[in-house]
This record gives C-alpha cells, structure tokens and sequence, in this order.
C-alpha cells in the first residue's frame, strides 16, 4: 500500500515502561484526541495542534536500540486519529523486529474501529498489524484501580491474533 506519511504528531515517548501493556514496552504517545474523556490521565494530549512532529524512522531507530523490549505501545491522545502514519510505524516495526507484539490504546470500541475500516484503509491495515487493542472510551463512574492495563470497566483488553483466528472477540489473559 502506497502511502507518503513520514511523520507523526506525538506529544513524547517512554523508552521503557511496565504500565502500558504486557512486559517492557516502548510507549508512544500521539498527539489529539477528541474522546476528551471526563478524568482522562493524558489531557495535554488532546489538542491536535500540541506536541511536535517526529518523524517515524527515528522512532524505530529509538525502538531497535533496546534489545529488551517486548513490544510497542500506541497511546495519546488517540492513534487512530492519524491512522496512516500509525500505520506506517507499525509496519516497519513488524518488518524490523517481527519479535516486538503492538499494543493500542483508543477511545474507539473495536466494532467502531470494524466500521471506521470500511471508510479507512489505514485503519484497517493498522488493526492488521496490531496484536492487543485496549478500547473504549474511559469512564469515571467505571474506574477500577485494580484492572488490567485499564481505567474503567468498560475498556476491553482484547488479544486480536486471537479475535482474528476465531472469528470472535477473545479477550487477553495473562498466562
């Protein structure tokens, strides 16, 4: 698939982190949101105008340099709202390190995201490549401290190699 995107809008990474999904994680945070989820822990996330454009080659470089790792997180904001250069980051880590697993958080619920791919090419080419798919909006009256990489009850922590081979939502267990 062709596509021109060289850059995405981010407002930082982690190198290393524990919190943003199974083991030590690479964690980009992109830049926009319009969920604006009442008590959201990531606000200065929400203005697409914020952050700063990094360039998506220098993010797998960053990400190649740590032998470490066990995959990739996209979180924000929402990195959905910039489907294609997602896209095209998820790609090249999959086609350099095929070992690191990709972990999104969104806003969107996975049968929204269904619909959104009908439209979004990118957004269905970026579910292709990613492995876990924490979604749904957060919401306050659902918080729950001792969930799994969650805020709120609401949220799914789905395993989607495993959605895919069965043809069912299958939700992530920890083994």
């Amino acid at each position: 698939m062709e596509t021109n995107a060289t850059t995405i809008r981010i407002a930082g990474v982690y190198r290393e982190s524990i919190v943003d999904g199974p083991g030590i994680r690479f964690t980009v945070f992109c830049q926009g949101c319009s969920h604006a989820c009442p008590g959201c822990h990531n606000p200065e996330t929400h203005d697409f105008n914020g952050g700063y454009d990094c360039d998506i080659d220098k993010i797998v470089t960053e990400i190649l340099k740590n032998p470490i790792l066990d995959g990739v997180t996209f979180t924000g904001g929402d990195p959905l709202f910039q489907s294609e250069g997602h896209y095209v980051l998820a790609r090249k880590i999959k086609e350099q390190a095929p070992n690191l697993n990709i972990l999104i958080y969104t806003g969107f619920t996975y049968e929204e995201l269904l619909e959104r791919s009908e439209e979004d090419i990118y957004t269905k080419k970026l579910l292709e490549l990613t492995d876990y798919l924490i979604d749904g909006r957060f919401v306050m009256e659902q918080r729950d401290l001792t969930l799994l990489f969650r805020g709120s009850k609401n949220q799914r922590f789905i395993d989607l190699n495993a959605t895919r081979e069965k043809g069912e939502i299958v939700l992530f267990t920890e083994d």
